[in-house]
């Protein structure tokens, strides 16, 4: 195999080189072994995530978890 002056320049033998395949984002190499991520993975993955609030919330700085009011010197 010649190496070219930026590197290896020459193609890989036959049975040296990964299996590729056309998507619509290009050429894509196949690894042996790895799977593909599927939608269905995809959709798990966010099943299984924790909840995210759909608006902002507001602090929970009264009662229990108001820590201002530990600050506070006299009762009254």
């Amino acid at each position: 195999m010649h190496l070219g002056a930026r590197g290896m320049s020459a193609a890989l033998p036959a049975q040296d080189r990964l299996a590729s395949e056309q998507t619509p984002f290009g050429e894509q190499t196949l690894v042996h072994g790895v799977m593909p991520i599927t939608p269905r993975d995809r959709l798990a993955i966010r099943a299984n995530a924790p909840l995210e609030p759909r608006k902002a919330q507001r602090p929970a700085d009264h009662g229990l978890f108001d820590t201002n009011a530990r600050n506070q010197i006299e009762m009254f």
